[in-house]
């Protein structure tokens, strides 16, 4: 079985892959048109309110709930009843969507007065910014629709990846890069606003990726006729499942929205310097930490229906020792190559050194919580295939409530620096929290051989910072290098770390290439 997960990771972290890369493209070709002024942080802001709202209900929430129902019916129950349940979920998510991105459209003023306060504001009193509430309004009726398309595309993903077939619900995001970097080149700069062009991009990617898993549900013989089912029994046990996950699994998210809401407060381009850097920390958080969390959702799932326990825990165990394998030289090395990577990624057009900056000290407080965000990915997981969603709310309450208290004690002295220090410090007590309350009740342990693997990817990975740190031009020199010069010594320094830190764990006895066997 560990041979399995680890060829499922590699899959889903492949397809994870290009769809990064491509998402850096996108916002490659973004920053070039629009950079980090007022019409990026409005674009930024009208993408972010249905993308959370997706990572809420769709992806997090829903995900976590429906994905252990449909194992252990896949497991007890037969074909026909397992379609039953998919025509009920698949009806009464259809219904509750549908209401909720009509009325996301309708009343796209009152979301943009809510979550953009600094904003109406300044509408209200015909300042300066009061244009950034109208525009942010008109966005939010195009891109909301996103909403639909994409939680029908999550439902998709959930049954394929209950099947084994990984691949293609990590590949569909590709498709929405794809159409927003057309959106970028074609539409975007024939239009007044270009920010509208990419609006229209973000409608389009999400029609595209629902579309492209409609023949793999059919080959998997898994479309069903939608019909209404609130009081179905699985529908029923999702639903229970899925109201306390909507605050447990997606805490971070929420954190993000808050940071949205204050930093509409501050100067123009906070909202845009959080984008980009949050970006970047995105790149490893997807392709590491929710990849694995992906392939063993249903793992642990099968293993809790089956009662096996021990096998559990080791799976647990395999999930926490792969992120701290690659967690830890993630996170040092977007601390430690925050300037050059924003350079050579987006200093480009309307994008200058002073935004590089000013994005690279939110991506360094963001990555210094980059291992607690993967972990969250794994832990979370060892409560919800056991179906327990109650817990895990419990902690992302204290969680979101410390990252308000975090914001007003960060945010003042920091300005939006001090947004992205709260969400890490707050990503970190959700961390802990979840893994002490699996300690509590003996579900997971960390073991001293688990603590001896992460002490020494610890120290490996500091030894490959202070390499870096030693090595690396100084910034004057990355101004003078042309932007193929910036690249290439960018990716020296990148192969230089990743050799670094492999050598570092050989000598102190680890061999990465066993992972696989590790469960």
């Amino acid at each position: 079985m560990s041979k399995k997960l680890f060829r499922s990771g590699m899959i889903v972290s492949a397809m994870t892959l290009i769809s990064r890369v491509l998402g850096l493209v996108r916002d490659v070709v973004i920053a070039n048109i629009m950079g980090a002024g007022s019409s990026a942080d409005v674009f930024f802001f009208a993408n972010k309110i249905p993308n959370f709202l997706r990572r809420l209900f769709a992806e997090g929430a829903f995900a976590q709930a429906f994905v252990p129902v449909l194992t252990e019916y896949q497991e007890k129950n037969s074909a026909e009843e397992v379609r039953e349940l998919l025509a009920k979920v698949a009806g009464t998510l259809g219904v509750l969507v549908s209401v909720v991105t009509l009325l996301g459209v309708i009343a796209s003023p009152v979301l943009a007065a809510l979550f953009g306060g600094g904003w109406f504001l300044a509408w209200l009193n015909d300042a300066p910014n009061g244009e950034k509430f109208e525009l942010a309004s008109l966005m939010l009726k195009i891109t909301f629709p996103y909403l639909w398309f994409i939680t029908f595309t999550a439902l998709a993903g959930s049954i394929l990846n209950t099947r084994g077939r990984f691949a293609v619900s990590a590949f569909t995001p590709v498709f929405l890069n794809i159409a927003m970097i057309v959106a970028a080149i074609f539409i975007a700069p024939k239009l007044a606003q270009p920010e509208i062009g990419l609006a229209w991009g973000v409608f389009f990617g999400g029609l595209i990726q629902f579309l492209f898993q409609i023949p793999f549900l059919l080959r998997e013989k898994a479309v069903v006729k939608p019909s209404w089912g609130w009081r179905h029994p699985g529908v029923t046990k999702i639903r229970t499942l899925m109201i306390p996950a909507l605050f447990g699994v997606s805490v971070s998210q929420i954190n993000l929205l808050f940071d949205t809401f204050i930093a509409s407060f501050l100067m123009t381009g906070s909202i845009s310097w959080l984008y980009y850097s949050d970006r970047l920390l995105e790149f490893p958080l997807g392709l590491f930490g929710i990849a694995i969390a992906t392939v063993i959702l249903p793992a642990l799932s099968k293993r809790h229906v089956n009662a096996e326990s021990h096998a559990f825990s080791r799976t647990m165990d395999w999930g926490v020792r792969a992120i701290l394998l690659l967690g830890f030289p993630a996170m040092c090395g977007l601390i430690i190559l925050a300037k050059p990577m924003l350079m050579v990624l987006f200093m480009r057009g309307a994008f200058t050194y002073s935004d590089v900056e000013m994005a690279s000290y939110s991506l360094m407080a963001y990555g210094s919580g980059l291992l607690s965000f993967m972990l969250i990915k794994i832990l979370a997981p060892g409560y919800y295939s056991r179906q327990d969603t109650k817990t895990p709310v419990r902690y992302g309450i204290i969680a979101m409530v410390s990252n308000m208290g975090f914001n007003l004690i960060f945010a003042v002295p920091f300005g939006y620096v001090g947004l992205a220090i709260a969400t890490s410090l707050s990503a970190l007590l959700n961390a802990s929290l979840l893994y002490i309350g699996l300690h509590k009740a003996n579900v997971y342990r960390l073991t001293l051989p688990t603590l001896m693997f992460a002490a020494k990817t610890l120290f490996a990975a500091l030894i490959m910072m202070f390499t870096i740190f030693y090595i690396e031009p100084p910034i004057e020199a990355w101004l003078d290098f042309s932007l193929f010069e910036r690249g290439v010594t960018l990716l020296k320094l990148i192969a230089t770390a990743a050799i670094c830190y492999f050598i570092c764990l050989v000598c102190f006895g680890i061999r990465p290439w066993k992972m696989k066997a590790a469960v």
